[in-house]
This record gives C-alpha cells, structure tokens and sequence, in this order.
C-alpha cells in the first residue's frame, strides 16, 4: 500500500472541535495526528481481540 497523507472530512460538534483545538494548540500538538493516532490505536485494540 502506499504511503502518504489523505484528506478526511469529518462533521463534529463545532465546540468539541473548538475545545479539542485550543487543547492541542496550547500543547503543541497538531489535531489531525492526533485523530491518526487515535485511530491507529483503536485499530490495533481490534487486532488484539479488544472491543469493537
């Protein structure tokens, strides 16, 4: 498979997103790897027999 970066859009809850934002801004982080990260992560809990 190919790697490389694709777009995703999503519909959430604008304050949710605005909250989540203004977190990963304070921090440093960048909000799209965050979600990548979060789905990685739930991936591999489903390769390891975790809930769906």
């Amino acid at each position: 498979m190919k790697k490389g970066n694709d777009k995703l859009t999503l519909s959430v809850d604008r304050e949710v997103k605005d909250n989540y934002k203004k977190f990963c801004e304070e921090n440093g982080l960048q909000i799209g790897k965050q979600i990548e990260l979060f789905m990685d992560s739930e991936l591999k809990k489903v390769k390891k027999g975790g809930k769906k």
